[in-house]
């Protein structure tokens, strides 16, 4: 599948930048938002502002795709360290609350917000997709180590939007597809704190990783809606 007109939340960062020049690049329109305004320029790319934590900016912003609404929505943003510097708990003893409040605010309910106001866009008679990243420790089956407290949470807290707008979805759009996305680990500024001691071949760059999460977008179907797939297209446990 390829998509004549797509939607960028988070185009100013590594992923969704290099998402949003990769579609163009094959002939998508493509609308990059970002909270600053900066986004890839490109002839198929118009950038549009939003602030995930402003519901109203999202909805200024999705307002002008009431009548031709994007085929393909990705949620590309996201934090592990927080803008303070604040990064991932070691252990439940460093727990903070507004610092969970804050994590919950950008990984669970912006997404969420997102989809509030471009779900109802998506037409019944053709196929759309709406995905956003998640990442693999999310799952709670596959979790081994423990730590990253609210990371790890906000991500869980996602998947399951994922799971309960699939089904709200199916009811009425039997051609949607809602899904998460686990890119791995990218070289960009979010897992930049991280990358040391990363075993060789673990780390992939911002390009190779959008050139893989556009492949698994266009291999899914309505079957596959509701659930999570890392950069090789295999669905991450629940």
């Amino acid at each position: 599948m390829r998509w004549d007109s797509a939607a960028i939340f988070g185009a100013s960062g590594g992923i969704g930048a290099a998402m949003a020049m990769a579609l163009a690049g094959e002939g998508t329109q493509v609308f990059a938002g970002s909270c600053s305004g900066y986004v890839p320029e490109h002839a198929n790319i118009e950038p549009f502002r939003f602030n995930l934590t402003d519901e109203k900016s999202i909805e200024v912003a999705v307002e002008p795709w009431k009548d031709a609404p994007p085929e393909l929505v990705v949620v590309a943003s996201g934090v592990l360290t927080l803008p303070d510097g604040t990064g991932p708990e070691r252990s439940f003893r460093h727990v903070e609350p507004a610092a969970m409040a804050q994590m919950f605010a950008l990984n669970t309910v912006g997404p969420a917000l997102i989809a509030k106001h471009v779900l109802p866009l998506f037409p019944r008679d053709r196929a759309s997709t709406f995905a956003a990243l998640s990442a693999r420790v999310g799952s709670i089956s596959d979790n081994r180590i423990g730590g990253w407290h609210s990371y790890r949470a906000s991500k869980a807290a996602l998947n399951m939007l994922i799971r309960n707008y699939a089904i709200e979805m199916g009811r009425t759009h039997k051609q949607a597809i809602i899904a998460g996305l686990h890119p791995g680990t990218v070289d960009t500024a979010l897992s930049e704190p991280f990358q040391k001691n990363l075993p060789d071949g673990q780390l992939t760059d911002a390009d190779q990783a959008a050139s893989n999460l556009i492949g698994v977008l266009a291999g899914l179907s309505p079957e596959t809606s509701g659930d999570v797939f890392d950069w090789k297209g295999e669905r991450v446990p629940e």
